[in-house]
């Protein structure tokens, strides 16, 4: 059998399929020609709202998903700079000093340890990147800090 044979046996199973659809949707629209005016009206209204909502859902969807892949790009950058933030110039200490928590401080730091050295202060870090703000937490563990309500707590398991 040669490749025109096959081509030619497609080709007519596709006409007789779409001679089948077209008499399927000639018995359904003969049928739907008897129904009263105002039922036609009413279907016909009832399918251009089925329209207009698939074409607002597929908009707002599309919207929906570039804005979401938009914020998890932001959150991944900013989860990779907590990481090596550490190491990047700038940081307040060395990054040897810093104990990564990540909630509700990125890091908690003590200048001076790894050298051996008197720690002379404790440091609270929260690693930003571009325009992103301090969440409400984070802004009541300043403020706490900058009123001195910090504690040094020893808790004695079992006791």
């Amino acid at each position: 059998m040669t490749l025109y044979y096959h081509y030619r046996y497609f080709l007519l199973y596709i006409v007789k399929m779409i001679t089948q659809i077209l008499s399927y949707i000639k018995n359904i629209a003969s049928e739907a020609l008897q129904l009263p005016l105002p039922v036609k009206i009413l279907f016909a209204v009832l399918l251009l709202l089925l329209l207009i909502q698939t074409i607002r859902l597929h908009r707002d969807r599309s919207s929906l998903r570039s804005d979401a892949i938009k914020r998890s790009r932001s959150v991944i950058g900013g989860q990779l700079a907590e990481q090596v933030a550490p190491f990047l110039p700038g940081f307040p200490c060395n990054p040897g000093d810093a104990r990564f928590i990540g909630k509700p401080v990125d890091f908690v730091a003590f200048p001076g340890i790894t050298e051996g050295k008197e720690v002379r202060e404790v440091l609270l870090i929260e690693v930003k990147t571009g325009k992103s703000a301090l969440s409400g937490r984070e802004k009541e563990i300043k403020r706490a800090v900058a009123e001195g309500r910090v504690r040094y707590v020893e808790y004695r398991a079992g006791e």
